[in-house]
């Protein structure tokens, strides 16, 4: 397939090895990855703080850039939640309501991708390390996604997937939300946090690049503070492209 990426801005400014590891994956599996230099945001921080017309602005111009993809893939759950589930909402009575329920359509998170449209489970990974795995709130919830990247976690050589016990709570990220309340959020980062570090994993894996900030920023305190391990983050396509940095958990 052609594959367009949608790269969010967290991965395009604090973490683009994100975006290149889910392009490794899908050209070794024969596919061919674009990036479409016009996009931007996807429109979320406006459309979470209650600018709906400026959302509705970046959501035309978002369907229209992408109206011609064959396929959509985004490494993160939460943007390809707004894109797939709120743009149809947002343009909805409007001449973008067709281009918007198209682009939703084919739109999908990266290991939906993988499983769900081109239906493989084992890339050929090997992962040597016990990790566990954080459920982003809006892959987990609005897009369904629960089973997929555990589907291809359990396939990847030498990894030991460990459950934690908090598997469906929040990290507290939240975007706005860790912004307009950041006790609040701390505390739900302590929770999810917490529950993670018990799986004594040496990597926390997640779908979703924003809420890897929030757990690595709540986990590096943690360890400065204990002078305990640190446990790290890596994103699915990291794990799955092989491509994860050397250095020690």
């Amino acid at each position: 397939m052609n594959v367009d990426l949608f790269i969010p801005c967290f991965v395009d400014q604090m973490s683009p090895q994100v975006g290149l590891a889910v392009a490794t994956v899908l050209e070794r599996l024969g596919h061919t990855c674009s990036f479409r230099e016009a996009q931007t945001c996807c429109g979320q921080p406006s459309f979470n703080a209650g600018y709906w017309d400026e959302a509705r602005e970046v959501a035309a111009r978002a369907v229209g850039i992408f109206a011609d993809a064959e396929a959509v893939v985004g490494p993160s759950g939460s943007c390809v939640a707004m894109m797939r589930v709120f743009y149809p909402q947002l343009l909805k009575d409007t001449p973008h309501q067709t281009a918007a329920l198209d682009l939703a359509a084919k739109t999908f998170e990266f290991g939906e991708f993988l499983v769900k449209k081109l239906g493989i489970t084992d890339v050929g990974a090997r992962f040597p390390h016990r990790v566990t795995y954080h459920d982003g709130c809006h892959g987990l919830r609005e897009l369904g996604v629960r089973d997929e990247p555990r589907q291809l976690l359990a396939a990847v050589k030498d990894l030991e997937l460990v459950e934690c016990d908090e598997p469906e709570s929040c990290c507290g990220f939240g975007g706005l939300f860790s912004v307009k309340f950041p006790m609040i959020s701390t505390a739900m980062a302590e929770v999810k946090g917490g529950s993670l570090a018990r799986t004594e994993c040496d990597y926390i894996v997640s779908s979703d690049p924003s809420c890897q900030l929030q757990l690595d920023g709540w986990l590096s305190r943690q360890a400065a503070t204990s002078g305990g391990r640190r446990v790290r983050t890596v994103h699915l396509a990291e794990v799955l492209a092989g491509t994860v940095a050397s250095e020690s958990a």
